[in-house]
């Protein structure tokens, strides 16, 4: 027999049609998140104790659709209790979730929308019309039924329901065709390793991937690049990296930490062509880095923590550490950054000036003395603390540092010994304007219980801000069962707006999510932080779905601060 060989295009090609096939008939898709019309998260995974996922392919204006939704609807009120998911899915790419909860309004309806603004989940779930019905398993993360809503979609529902049998799929579907623009472009024209991928990883990624970075593996070369793709496709698949991401419909912050639609399309696309090389360079193993730990060249004072001892088990009560400043005369401070000795076993810490004189400090949550120096604390992923122009607070000869300081047990002893840089205006130079700030918070006066087993308990507090300001940044903190804190402004005319989401709150991320422009808000304007927890089985990080949760501050108990830093515009106050 002889064997003529095809030329290997052909094979690709070939090969690529039957890798579609297989997707359509129940290959595996993998776990994935999309945010709601509404700003929700949403994670098939943490639905892995139903039975099956609904899906119903929408888009705005389309007669199919619209004669499916009130079918849905009906199934959705009659299986939810019968352990049932349902969401409708739109993979048109259009950014118009305004429209599409406008339009759900208008239609009645009460269900999540997805949003797949990037048409990765489309893809992946080989989505081809507008008003298509599909059953996808979130155990196995496989579509297990496809069809239109009709006769045949009871009868699947039933099928799974009752573990029988589920009918053939079915292969008419009248909706409109969905057009995968960036997708067909990329199956023209591979995306470049060295011209399209390399530079988006050295812009997100490769800061904290990188030889003596905080992440736990390097992308520093092509060679790391290919070994890690399927993780790399998976982590932007259901969220998970960049870290700390937050609804990119909602405000604009210098670290935003989310990719653009364009650059996970690059990457997913890339990665699912067989991450292939192009080129003689390899943009990555050629990046540079500073060798200073310091962020801002060597600091004007190095403050020396104790060293701590973290035994390898058990739960810790909070280290209180008091530190002698060594400064032999006052200095108004521009910028301060912490770095923690074993950052495998500091979660936080929070720190309280203590002036000469004084017997104690100010509030760990500052806001009450406007010439106290902020001095960087550790959270997880912040960046080192640099003021805005012109703007500072004073350390004092002989002031102390009251330290709350947050460790966790990793199977292993360990000694942390921390430091703080600090970086001084020239001595000659007095800062004119301070920074302020309040925290909508809930302490034990007014905390309520988490009840046992609730998936979605909300809090709200707020703040109001007394003269007009200039707002810079938003911080979360909540524990392992925080699931999304969202921030808004009630002006003074009454009006509302939402000025930040952080859609899935991720305990290891409490960033300070700083506006790219600070924004001006008027005396009276009233801040809410409204968040949520997760108490349920569901919840991975959960430690005891059974308990009730009081407010603590190990983390297995919860708190609820939703912090915000403002300037006055009338800076004169400060003035002597």
């Amino acid at each position: 027999m002889i064997i003529k060989l095809q030329p290997l295009h052909l094979l690709v090609a070939a090969m690529t049609i039957l890798s579609s096939v297989t997707v359509s008939s129940q290959d595996r898709v993998g776990d994935f998140s999309l945010l709601d019309q509404s700003g929700y998260f949403h994670q098939m995974s943490w639905y892995d104790d139903h039975k099956a996922i609904a899906f119903l392919v929408q888009a705005n204006g389309d007669d199919a659709v619209e004669q499916a939704i009130p079918e849905f609807s009906r199934l959705a009120e009659s299986y939810t209790d019968q352990q049932i998911q349902f969401f409708l899915i739109n993979s048109m790419g259009l950014q118009d979730r305004d429209n599409v909860q406008a339009e759900m309004e208008r239609l009645g309806v009460d269900l999540p929308v997805l949003m797949d603004d990037a048409q990765l989940i489309g893809e992946a779930l080989s989505l081809e019309r507008t008003a298509e019905f599909l059953l996808f398993d979130p155990e196995e993360f496989r579509v297990i039924y496809r069809g239109s809503v009709g006769e045949d979609t009871e009868q699947a529902l039933q099928a799974v329901v009752k573990g029988t049998l589920l009918p053939a799929h079915s292969t008419q579907v009248a909706g409109a065709l969905i057009d995968y623009a960036a997708a067909s472009a990329h199956q023209q024209q591979t995306p470049s390793y060295e011209k399209d991928v390399a530079p988006i990883i050295e812009q997100n990624c490769a800061a904290c991937h990188r030889e003596s970075g905080i992440a736990p593996f390097a992308m520093d070369s092509y060679s790391m690049m290919l070994g890690w793709s399927p993780m790399i496709r998976e982590v932007i698949m259901t969220k998970r990296m960049p870290p700390g991401q937050i609804d990119p419909h909602v405000g604009s912050f210098e670290n935003d930490m989310v990719l653009t639609d364009s650059e996970a399309q690059t990457l997913v696309h890339w990665i699912e062509a067989g991450a292939p090389r192009d080129g003689s360079a390899d943009p990555l193993a050629q990046l540079t880095w500073p060798t200073s730990e310091w962020a801002f060249g060597e600091p004007d004072l190095i403050i020396n923590i104790p060293p701590q001892e973290v035994p390898a088990t058990g739960v810790l009560d909070y280290y209180n550490v008091l530190v002698d400043v060594d400064l032999d005369e006052d200095r108004w401070v521009r910028a301060s950054q912490y770095i923690p000795g074993d950052r495998t076993v500091l979660h936080h810490t929070l720190h309280s000036i203590i002036p000469p004189g004084a017997a104690r400090g100010g509030s760990l949550l500052g806001g009450d003395d406007p010439d106290r120096p902020g001095i960087a604390p550790y959270i997880p992923g912040q960046s080192p603390r640099m003021e805005p122009p012109n703007t500072g607070g004073l350390l004092k000869a002989g002031t102390k540092i009251a330290m709350q300081m947050h460790y966790t047990t990793t199977g292993r002893a360990a000694v942390d010994e921390s430091r703080i840089g600090v970086w001084f205006y020239p001595k000659d130079f007095v800062p004119e304007e301070r920074t302020s700030g309040a925290c909508a918070c809930h302490f034990t006066p007014t905390w309520v219980n988490i009840p046992p087993y609730d998936p979605d308990y909300e809090m709200t507090q707020s703040i109001v801000i007394d003269d007009d300001a200039y707002v810079y940044s938003f911080t979360p903190h909540m524990h392992f069962r925080g699931k999304r804190m969202r921030f808004y402004a009630t002006f003074p005319d009454g009006t509302t707006e939402e000025m930040l989401n952080i859609a899935n709150y991720n305990y290891n991320w409490q960033l300070a999510y700083t506006l790219k422009e600070p924004r001006f808000v008027p005396a009276g304007t009233k801040f809410t932080a409204v968040g949520a927890f997760d108490n349920s089985e569901q919840n991975p990080k959960n430690p005891d779905p059974s308990r009730s949760v009081p407010w603590g501050l190990q983390s297995m108990d919860e708190m609820f601060f939703g912090a915000v830093d403002w300037k006055y515009v009338d800076q004169t106050r400060y003035q002597n």
